[in-house]
């Protein structure tokens, strides 16, 4: 655990959240990986049986956006344990549910909703963005991508078609999307990115 704590902490550096081009320099801290999933089982476990969304994925995001730090904040406003920015992500979601508006601060400072919240735009991304990607493992790094950089962003990368974009992907091992994702995306944080998330994926 040491080292994979030390791996990552090596590999950290700037990375976006949620659509920002830029962030500021977010290590993992504060709690190892392991620490964090038990730490915050009990609304992970109940979000991912509500939206349907691998419980280990919520866990491994939450590890490498706040380190299990439930009040922090970045550059950028994203809050939380999921490092949820209120006006696109929380909107995202607050319109899905049918709500106005989007949620506030003190909202997801709170871990239990900012779970919630996070865990159901992962579900909208897999539901709409990303819909008709077959592979598992292939949708995981997709889902990984899209939460820090957008969807849309990655989709570009292969076509401006959706469609045909998904077609595409499917043509793809997990390998072979995953050296796309380091050689094609326009973020250059986003592998980085896929790396951390599914490095912790693999040993929660």
């Amino acid at each position: 655990m040491l080292v994979l704590s030390a791996l990552l902490l090596a590999g950290c550096a700037s990375k976006t959240t949620h659509h920002t081009a830029r962030e500021r320099q977010t290590p993992l801290t504060k709690a190892a990986p392991a620490h964090v999933s038990q730490t915050w089982s009990m609304f992970t476990e109940n979000a991912a049986s509500h939206y349907g969304v691998d419980e280990r994925l919520i866990s491994a995001i939450i590890s490498v956006e706040s380190g299990g730090n439930p009040d922090a904040v970045s550059r950028s406003n994203a809050v939380g344990l999921m490092q949820i920015k209120a006006s696109t992500a929380g909107r995202e979601v607050y319109r899905a549910q049918g709500r106005h508006g989007q949620p506030s601060t003190r909202e997801l400072r709170d871990p239990a909703k900012n779970i919630d919240i996070g865990t159901a735009y992962i579900r909208l991304l897999q539901q709409r963005a990303l819909a008709g990607i077959r592979d598992p493992e292939t949708l995981r790094y997709a889902t990984i991508v899209s939460y820090a950089n957008g969807a849309g962003a990655l989709l570009r990368t292969f076509s401006r078609d959706r469609d045909r974009a998904i077609a595409m992907i499917n043509e793809m091992s997990p390998d072979e999307f995953r050296r796309h994702v380091q050689t094609r995306h326009p973020a250059a944080q986003a592998p980085r990115y896929l790396w951390k998330v599914n490095t912790v994926y693999r040993t929660i």
